[in-house]
């Protein structure tokens, strides 16, 4: 069957920026996914995308006319329903057979198998191959439904009648197969050759594709618009680098992936110029210049090599004029009123200190359920106190940064930039002469806000980010606001996260129980109930998050059987976990375990881990109580220095004693006195196997 490429471009109006790396790749990937099923694309087939601020394309290569016919065995009925007693069609049969398009002739060549409970009929048949226009029309409407679009919008087509729901409004779509136009129709529109370049620099309107393999060549020398969003893009950080060069030495484009991506969907022939603003502006903290220039105008700050914010910055323009200046002058005299705004929020904001504002927050609604900002600070304090307490962290700092942590949310600048929550708390801290370490502490109380994130950067803002976190998590678990599937509107998750990240990377040295305990306290405690639940929830996210970093289930689960306390420790007694379990008695002893947990689960009431000597009777219990008198006591000292591993080796010695017991003893004897001695050596051997870990999850 011969091959050509095949082009589909669908034009637009202007496509949401943020959105469109994702509809593009969507467009491209389900379009070509659809003629695979279908048959229409050869084994070596390549993709290309294309995605613009106003067109969506596809150019796939070695593409089929039509796929190829396909032999196919449809189950139809049992033979008992379809074949009469004289082996002649039953209506059912040939109602069935004519559904297919055969008739009675086609019974003789029917197949007859069993399907495990009754012979069944299967007809066998050959499925024509679908021509290239028809499966490119049904994978061009699987296409257009199923695109990541943010929000659709309706409108009206040129009759004036039909209404058409699509994400912007659609003007044009081209389709060809060589140099040939394929009759598909979409959104109103038929397929031709004719497509738009750039709105303003285009050197031919409209733009006539010759072949499929003409496309993009033609729409960047005749359209001017280099319709690759990969390409567009690379060509933009192409061009920042070169600008940021030619603007000082050592300056650079800040870093912003996503910035890049949305500036990609808003120009179609970059140009990046250099702009400038006073250097008076300087004054304000470059957080906020920052993220004006950024969020409001789509610019890129230049950062010198301490990083530190120039007064220069980058715009990466949509059109190339001869002489720059007009652009790179507008875009000057619109960014210096926003820069203005910064200046003006940031000096009205210094004329109040934090600590005035902090009443305020009584003011301001947190939960229906759970009251204002203000009693959610005072929860906070408490909180960080009694952590400062338990950690030896100065409480009067942790108290002071957690009052102050949230009063910059009644600022002017955090008002028009809830960003930078935090962030400005800091330097309105330091402007009111408070210690580095609370101000650092009331913007790192936030942390980590992300996988990967920071954490806060002195041993107050690590107890002021707990408290506030843990505040949110045991006041929302309180009310039965816990996270269900993939909705988490009070980000717990992240909180959880970051919970865990300052236990371990901290290697604090504090009890998951205590810290749930002090943050409890201010609630007037927790139900049982929804104290098991948080607990539960914490340890989710720890296993989730171990097994990111490569552990294996049953070794995660060995370590978090038992809860551990100290999270800090979590990687020693894993890594304890994986050495024991490379050692030949490893899998005996789990076993072992396994079973000796399961025998006391039966016992009614709870086990003492203690044994009498004289009630010893079989040489294989004596032999286990002499072995474990021996190996308990060297296994609890190395748990004790936390030398997990070697405590975990020791038990090694256990294995002998331990199938012998097996093998020669009954535990469960008619003597009762026997029977509970034996249940009390089976405890003490469980406590010594499962300090570190439950070792029983390593059992196959």
């Amino acid at each position: 069957m011969s091959t050509q490429n095949l082009l589909l471009e669908l034009f637009v109006e202007e496509l949401p920026p943020k959105a469109l790396k994702k509809i593009g790749a969507a467009f491209a990937e389900t379009l070509q996914a659809s003629l695979q099923a279908q048959g229409l694309l050869s084994a070596d087939s390549v993709l290309t995308a294309f995605a613009s601020p106003r067109r969506l394309g596809v150019h796939l290569t070695k593409v089929l006319e039509q796929a190829d016919d396909k032999a196919v065995m449809q189950k139809l009925m049992p033979a008992a329903v379809g074949l009469g007693a004289d082996g002649k069609a039953t209506p059912a049969l040939l109602k069935k057979l004519a559904a297919l398009g055969a008739d009675e002739s086609a019974v003789a060549g029917l197949k007859r198998e069993s399907d495990g409970k009754a012979d069944v009929l299967y007809f066998n048949s050959t499925i024509t191959g679908v021509m290239l226009s028809d499966g490119l029309q049904k994978a061009l409407e699987e296409t257009l439904g199923k695109l990541p679009i943010p929000k659709v919008m309706a409108y009206q087509l040129a009759d004036g009648w039909e209404t058409v729901n699509f994400v912007r409004p659609a003007h044009g779509l081209v389709a060809m197969y060589g140099a040939d136009v394929l009759p598909i129709s979409a959104l109103g529109l038929r397929a031709g050759c004719t497509t738009h370049g750039h709105r303003f620099e285009a050197g031919i309107d409209p733009v006539y594709i010759r072949n499929a393999d003409s496309y993009a060549a033609q729409i960047a020398t005749e359209g001017a618009v280099i319709a690759s969003f990969a390409e567009r893009r690379a060509e933009i950080v192409r061009q920042l680098a070169v600008a940021a060069a030619e603007a000082g030495s050592n300056l650079t484009p800040i870093e912003d992936e996503a910035l890049l991506d949305e500036v990609t969907g808003l120009v179609e022939r970059p140009n990046v110029l250099i702009g400038q603003f006073e250097e008076a502006f300087l004054e304000v903290p470059q957080e906020c210049l920052i993220l004006t220039m950024k969020a409001n105008q789509k610019y890129f700050p230049l950062l010198d090599s301490k990083g530190n914010l120039s007064n220069k910055f980058l715009i990466v323009s949509n059109i190339r004029p001869a002489d720059a200046s007009t652009v790179i002058g507008g875009n000057e005299r619109v960014v210096r009123p926003r820069l203005a705004d910064a200046k003006f929020f940031f000096d009205q904001d210094r004329k109040k200190t934090l600590a005035s504002r902090v009443a305020g927050l009584d003011k301001v609604v947190y939960h229906n359920k759970l009251g204002t900002q203000g009693e959610r600070i005072a929860r906070v304090r408490a909180i960080a106190q009694a952590i400062a307490g338990k950690l030896g962290v100065d409480a009067q700092q942790a108290d002071t940064a957690a009052q102050l942590a949230k009063a910059d949310l009644l600022t002017d600048m955090v008002g028009e930039f809830p960003e930078l929550q935090g962030i400005m708390g800091r330097y309105y801290a330091q402007h009111d002469g408070l210690p580095a370490t609370v101000a650092d502490a009331i913007e790192d109380h936030y942390k980590p806000r992300f996988a990967g994130d920071e954490l806060p950067r002195n041993p107050v803002g690590i107890v002021v980010a707990l408290a506030d976190k843990l505040e949110t998590l045991v006041g929302l678990f309180s009310i039965g606001q816990v996270p269900t599937g993939d909705k988490d509107p009070f980000a717990l998750r992240r909180h959880a996260l970051g919970i865990i990240r300052m236990l371990i990377e901290s290697k604090l040295d504090i009890g998951i129980n205590d810290l749930i305990a002090a943050a409890e306290k201010p609630f007037n405690g927790l139900s049982a109930e929804h104290r098991g639940a948080l607990l539960t929830f914490i340890f989710d996210r720890l296993a989730n998050a171990l097994r990111e970093q490569g552990y294996s289930a049953q070794e995660i689960d060995a370590v978090l059987a038992l809860q551990p306390q100290r999270l800090a420790d979590v990687a020693d007694r894993l890594a304890a976990v994986r050495a024991f379990a490379a050692l030949p008695e490893a899998a005996s002893l789990a076993a072992a375990n396994k079973r000796v947990g399961n025998i006391l689960k039966k016992v009614e009431g709870t086990v003492a881990a203690q044994v009498d000597t004289a009630l010893l009777k079989e040489p294989a219990e004596v032999a286990l109580n002499q072995t474990l008198t021996t190996v308990k006591p060297q296994a609890e000292a190395a748990f004790a220095r936390g030398d997990y591993t070697a405590s975990l080796q020791a038990l090694a010695a256990l294995r002998n004693p331990v199938d012998a017991f097996f093998d020669g003893v009954m535990v469960n004897a008619e003597d009762v006195a026997l029977r509970n001695n034996r249940q009390g050596l089976l405890a003490t051997l469980h406590q010594a196997m499962n300090q570190v870990a439950d070792i029983s999850k390593l059992a196959a």
